[in-house]
């Protein structure tokens, strides 16, 4: 399992990254100061370490000049939004730099980027009993496999890498479809209902009223 370090001093920044990050099948770990993130890259090894700028103990900047000889891969999750700030944490080798506010569906996109880049994404989703494998384009169901169209398969991925998540209807359109939502939600709403009976999730695939669905699973 891809294995994540989350610095960031504000515990509920860390915690909503670590939901979802972890929904999307990571394995997640947080520190909320500079010196207890050098502390747990000496101990653990990391695939991917999301990074904050200003922090207790040592900066960002600090922990990225240790990090760098490691090429453990980094992005940067800050408030500093200055143009200086993003071509200095970039200068100093991180692989993005993402500004706070975020979108989680964003942050969980440039997260596969660049371990896409590395060459560590999981090439399998797993939800309850369905498995999708990304390379083969294959859906399983309890071992059985189940045919999906390609926008069904598209809109399942979305929904297995962001489980327990809202999803707005222009967002699962505008990546499923690739291009601009005019408000017209009918044949987004079709797929999701051709995929509901498809997977036997009429209870899990919800629909969130004036925002669009979820996938809730344990």
């Amino acid at each position: 399992m891809i294995k994540i370090l989350i610095v960031d001093d504000e515990k509920p920044i860390c915690d909503l990254i670590d939901l979802n990050l972890s929904s999307a099948g990571y394995q997640c770990t947080s520190v909320l100061d500079g010196l207890s993130a050098l502390d747990m890259i000496e101990k653990e090894n990391f695939d991917l370490i999301l990074l904050d700028i200003m922090l207790p103990g040592a900066s960002g900047y600090d922990i990225m000049e240790y990090i760098r000889p490691l090429e453990i891969p980094v992005i940067f999750v800050t408030a500093r939004h200055e143009v200086k700030d993003r071509v200095k944490g970039l200068k100093l080798g991180a692989d993005d730099y993402l500004v706070k506010p975020f979108d989680v569906i964003e942050l969980t996109a440039r997260v596969e980027a660049v371990l896409r880049r590395y060459n560590k994404v999981e090439q399998k989703l797993i939800a309850g009993d369905v498995t999708a494998d990304l390379d083969a384009h294959k859906v399983t169901k309890a071992g059985k496999q189940i045919e999906l169209t390609n926008k069904e398969f598209g809109l399942l991925v979305l929904f297995m890498k962001n489980k327990n998540v809202a999803l707005f209807r222009e967002t699962l359109y505008e990546k499923v479809w690739e291009e601009e939502y005019y408000g017209d939600s009918r044949t987004l709403d079709l797929h999701v209902q051709r995929l509901r009976k498809k997977l036997g999730w009429e209870k899990s695939l919800v629909a969130v009223y004036k925002v669009g669905y979820r996938l809730e699973l344990t």
